[in-house]
């Protein structure tokens, strides 16, 4: 079935972070651009770089630096060696020595041994380092989460860096941090071995989201569909595309999430909602897309909470909006008391029923304890806090047709009569 084929082509396209991101090779200004002739320029004149990618998580700096080694893989075969380092699982300098001379080892066939010293392995790297230049050979060395590479006092970066500047070495090192000032982070001696290089990430403009929903969202001639059935679905797409409410959805999702893996996985949740008979794309579908983006957990579980357990959650936010530190359920209780007799409601629920009901809140972690180490105390007397924000608990009252009106207006805070 066509639609099938084609849902299925979107599909691997949004999990191939390659495709995803040759969307913007063809910009010459781009950071694909500039990382690759500078990496292309280590190679081809013999000479050492360092460079750091920076930006917020999800925005590509890892992916466009996977596509273009592979890429120079191919251009350039046997010439290339990649060391890949994580500040996360390496940030201590030793273990980071260490796991170099592994990588290093297992790249030029060589025997790794697992009992020699970090002084050992650190004169391994120069060496390898040496004889790589005189061979000719680049060593590309990629530390992510590289800001935490800075903790402690900077042997490896030092070592890295100064390795670069007085041997005859050919290498590059790629910094990849989702702090903006991780250059800053870095000791005098070793800063000053730093090239000072840096491609910062930024936000899609909105030229660039429109190049990489094109090219994410419309079918190729080639593929193995009818070239009518492709031409429709383009031709939807973009006018999807031109809408002035996709627009405003577009806007919504960005003013939260700017980043191409967002996009990506809206875009994702868009065409789950393809319509099958006709095999096109909907407007309803990236609406639906947008709400499954938008859900948020304290939100889920505030669904089917009854009447007295927002009552509950009410007194908790009036008490905390007081400035209490510290409350348990004997004072929401008097708090849910003084509402009752202000306003003389029906919902006038027994203590017992109360303490259900706030035991069944614990349950759904929309309330904890708030010292685990008072165990031993009765439930009703331990110290509470309340997990959701106001805005949370406001929106949760809204949604629920069932609730008291008299709620919103206590949850802003107005006062007893």
């Amino acid at each position: 079935m066509a639609s099938e084929k084609a849902l299925d082509c979107l599909r691997r396209r949004l999990c191939d972070s390659s495709f995803v991101y040759s969307a913007f090779k063809s910009t010459p200004a781009g950071n694909y651009s500039k990382l690759k002739f500078l990496i292309s320029n280590t190679i081809t004149e013999a000479c050492n770089n360092s460079v750091l990618l920076l930006g917020p998580r999800g925005c590509g700096k890892g992916a466009v630096v996977d596509m273009i080694l592979e890429e120079l893989k191919d251009e350039f075969p046997e010439i290339i060696s990649v060391v890949r380092l994580n500040g996360l699982l390496h940030s201590d300098d030793n273990f980071a020595v260490k796991e170099i001379a592994r990588q290093l080892c297992m790249e030029h066939k060589l025997l790794f041994s697992k009992m020699a010293s970090s002084d050992d392995n650190s004169q391994f790297m120069i060496d390898m380092l040496r004889e790589c230049g005189l061979a000719h050979k680049m060593i590309i060395f990629v530390l992510e989460e590289f800001d935490l590479f800075t903790q402690g006092k900077q042997r490896l970066l030092y070592s890295l860096l100064d390795a670069m500047q007085t041997l005859t070495s050919q290498s590059v090192v790629i910094g990849i941090s989702c702090r903006l000032d991780a250059d800053q982070l870095l000791e005098k001696r070793v800063r000053s071995r730093f090239s000072h290089r840096k491609l910062l990430f930024t936000p899609l403009s909105t030229e660039d989201m429109q190049r990489l929903l094109e090219h994410l969202l419309y079918l190729p001639k080639n593929l193995s569909l009818p070239s009518k059935y492709v031409k429709e679905f383009n031709s939807n797409v973009n006018n999807i595309l031109g809408d002035k409410k996709f627009k405003e959805i577009l806007d919504v999702l960005s003013s939260v999430d700017n980043t191409i893996s967002n996009i990506c996985r809206f875009l994702y949740h868009a065409i789950s909602w393809m319509h099958f008979e006709s095999g096109s794309l909907t407007l309803d579908g990236f609406k639906n897309a947008l709400s499954c983006m938008q859900r948020q957990p304290m939100l889920d579980k505030l669904q089917g909470a009854s009447v007295l357990e927002f009552y509950i959650l009410v007194c908790m936010n009036r008490l905390g909006s007081r400035e209490q530190n510290s409350f348990n359920f004997n004072s929401i209780m008097k708090e849910y008391k003084a509402i009752q007799d202000a306003y003389k409601t029906s919902d006038n629920y027994s203590w017992s029923v109360c303490l259900r009901a706030f035991e069944h809140l614990i349950e759904r972690e929309l309330i904890s304890f708030l010292d685990n180490r008072m165990r031993s105390l009765s439930i009703e007397y331990r110290p509470v806090r309340l997990l959701l924000s106001s805005q949370e608990l406001h929106q949760g009252l809204k949604s629920n047709s069932f609730c008291p009106a008299i709620l919103l207006k206590l949850l802003n805070h107005e006062s007893y009569r």
